[in-house]
């Protein structure tokens, strides 16, 4: 269970915190936004955000004139995020007393800065003067980094992380003692270090300067969004939205994580920061903690894959991809997320709707947003989102320079907007001024804890991937895959989706999209002749699946600490909500069309079949037909399978005949229903059918 996460969700795991705007300052910024602890804490929360001035402002700096080698600035980077991860970490380890945790910390940020400093001021000759040699007391610096490393990986994620990292470091000095394809021979442990640690590459790699190239500035806009109170306006949107449909307190969660989880890279933390407020909210409404659980941890999940930021995976899938440009990532994402979001949106509704004491949320706010306020906060939080869709999809400049004009337009606006609003109503502008400006620290603070366990996590993986490149890895893969599936296209997209769950272990969105698509994508690719696009959308809708996946399903651990239910029923309503997202992938597959990044017929005559399969599936496993247990269940079996037909069935006209096949059941469904509606779903309603 990823720690990071649980901690943010303590004070609402009972279930029986105040939902009102007012209960939570940090969440829905109506208090101090900068309020910062007293004593020995308080004195680490001010280094942290006196740290993440000077740090953004780098990030800010190197995205405006590239003036640096990026794997320099890299370097740079990632000892700047693990320097202030740690004066997060201390206090608690201080406030405990654990005199053990504090000096290897203390250690830890001995060796970071020791490192950092030597491979930034080495980096010519260390990378390319001298690329594959190394002098002792460089290889001992390598060891002292790579320990840290691992333990800040276990630190940030746990015990299933670190066997992830050591079982791949592992792997690179086993292969002699390994027989079949998964066999080589071996790196020496001088080798291994250089990998990881001196060369450029491993923790300093391709992901750690991704991120802080361009994902950075996005979890800095997602914690700006934070600081300077987004949240307030969702749920407000959603409070008008319950006023057209019975379900707009459930559907609070799915806008709220869907558009936070967009850009924050984990849907994990996400469930952790939106479900503290989404899940009481759902409670007190009513709705059953397994229930509200399990739609904030797939509202959580639907947010990954939301363009035009996707968890930050979609830069990444632009970077893998030759010839591809991040625009064309976007595309082909959207026809997937409208067949996601609409399918979610329609099971929620039918689970929520009928838990629901009070469908008005009434009470929830005591004053109405005015017109103008509401005129305000739009342009306030929607015009740099436009700019971000605007600059990447139209004008398509770099995804740097989108990313930097993003962070800024946030700021800009979240200083005058307020300024503009105190004028109007006549509030006092020096005030006003002083809380946007703690607004802005906040959120710098905010970004960096968003980063940091993300970038950890990242640059951790980077030097697993890179070992089992070194190794071969990805060959063995695929030839172990052929020989598993038999050659059969079904079982090997069957078992690749399988072994991108065990792989994605509920990670960030970009480390477990990372670890499959360069480890699984090129099989589906070069042996099943899948196409690009396909094969990496494949690998990563189920990658993230991994959060939603028993047993692991950190995701949804941390919506039932918050919710105070049982994880086994939580994990059940979650997997019933987002059945078609297991579905998908296969539709990717099997009709490519649909995610190839152009709107053509063909495009957009399968992403309509497998919409309307996918609201089969749902409505099967999720709606309360209002007859006895025997037809109810035929029927459900039914919508399901013919759902699934429908989306993955490579001949059209079988998928055209399992929705004829839907349609004329859901005619003959609501013939038969009307006959004594009202006494029937009273009666099914009894009976507890889900």
């Amino acid at each position: 269970m990823v720690t990071n996460d649980n901690a943010s969700t303590d004070d609402a795991a009972d279930g029986t915190a105040d939902v009102s705007p007012a209960a939570d300052a940090d969440v829905l910024e109506t208090g101090d936004p900068l309020s910062v602890a007293d004593g020995l804490r308080g004195k680490f929360e001010w280094a942290v955000i006196l740290g993440s001035i000077p740090f953004w402002l780098l990030v800010f700096w190197y995205s405006e004139t590239q003036m640096m080698d990026r794997p320099r600035y890299g370097t740079l980077f990632l000892g700047g995020v693990l320097l202030l991860y740690l004066l997060i970490e201390l206090p608690d380890t201080l406030e405990e007393k654990n005199w053990l945790e504090t000096a290897m910390l203390a250690v830890s940020g001995v060796v970071v800065t020791i490192g950092t400093v030597y491979l930034f001021t080495s980096f010519q000759d260390l990378v390319y003067t001298r690329a594959g040699q190394a002098y002792g007391y460089e290889i001992a610096l390598a060891l002292a980094i790579s320990l840290v490393m691992i333990y800040l990986t276990w630190r940030s994620f746990g015990v299933t992380f670190l066997v992830v990292v050591l079982g791949g470091i592992g792997y690179g000095f086993a292969g002699p003692y390994l027989s079949g394809t998964l066999s080589h021979g071996g790196l020496t442990p001088e080798r291994t270090l250089r990998i990881l640690a001196i060369s450029g590459d491993g923790f300093y790699g391709f992901l750690t300067q991704l991120v802080a190239a361009w994902i950075a500035l996005f979890l800095l806009y997602a914690g700006l969004l934070k600081a300077y109170g987004a949240f307030d306006l969702i749920l407000r949107i959603a409070v008008r939205s319950a006023t057209y449909i019975d379900s707009g307190i459930a559907q609070t969660a799915v806008l709220a994580s869907a558009v936070i989880g967009s850009v924050n890279g984990s849907q994990t933390a996400n469930a952790g920061m939106t479900g503290s407020f989404t899940i009481p909210l759902m409670k007190k409404s009513g709705i059953k903690p397994e229930t509200a659980g399990g739609i904030e941890a797939v509202a959580s999940t639907s947010g990954q894959v939301l363009p035009p930021v996707m968890g930050a995976g979609a830069f990444i899938m632009a970077s893998l991809i030759t010839g591809l440009t991040y625009g064309d990532v976007i595309i082909a994402g959207l026809i997937p997320a409208a067949i996601l979001v609409v399918s979610i949106f329609i099971a929620v509704h039918y689970v929520a709707t009928p838990q629901i004491d009070d469908p008005s949320m009434s009470g929830l706010f005591d004053e109405k947003l005015s017109r103008q306020d509401g005129l305000l906060e739009s342009v306030k939080y929607g015009v740099p989102l436009v700019i971000l869709v605007y600059q990447l999809g139209i004008v398509q400049v770099t995804v740097m320079t989108a990313a930097l004009q993003t962070a800024v337009s946030m700021i800009a606006l979240g200083i005058v907007i307020p300024l503009i609003k105190a004028g109007l109503e006549g509030d006092d502008l020096g005030g006003t001024v002083v809380h946007t400006f703690k607004q802005t620290i906040e959120g710098f603070r905010q970004g960096v804890i968003v980063v940091a366990p993300i970038t950890i996590i990242l640059a951790a993986i980077n030097g697993v991937v890179d070992i089992l490149m070194a190794t071969g890895v990805p060959t063995a893969i695929s030839l172990t895959l052929m020989d598993l599936s038999g050659g059969v296209p079904l079982i090997a997209f069957f078992l690749a989706m399988v072994i991108c769950i065990l792989l994605g272990l509920g990670m960030p969105t970009t480390a477990s999209y990372t670890v499959v698509a360069l480890l699984i994508a090129p099989t589906l690719i070069n042996q099943f002749l899948v196409p690009d696009l396909a094969a990496h959308y494949f690998v990563f809708y189920a990658a993230i699946l991994a959060g939603l996946t028993p047993p692991i399903a950190t995701c949804v651990a941390v919506a039932t600490g918050i919710a105070g239910g049982n994880f086994w029923r939580t994990c059940l309503e979650a997997i019933k909500i987002s059945a078609p997202l297991f579905v998908l992938p296969f539709a990717f597959v099997y009709h490519p069309a649909m995610v190839s990044g152009e709107f053509s017929t063909a495009a957009l005559t399968a992403g309509v079949i497998a919409l309307l399969g996918s609201v089969a599936i749902i409505h099967g496993i999720n709606y309360r037909f209002p007859f006895d247990r025997g037809p109810t269940i035929g029927l459900r079996i039914v919508f399901f399978a013919a759902g699934i037909v429908a989306m993955v069935h490579p001949d059209r006209i079988v998928q055209l005949g399992a929705l004829a096949l839907v349609i004329v059941l859901y005619g003959v469904q609501m013939t038969l229903g009307q006959s004594n509606p009202t006494e029937a779903v009273t009666d099914a309603n009894r009976r507890g059918q889900p």
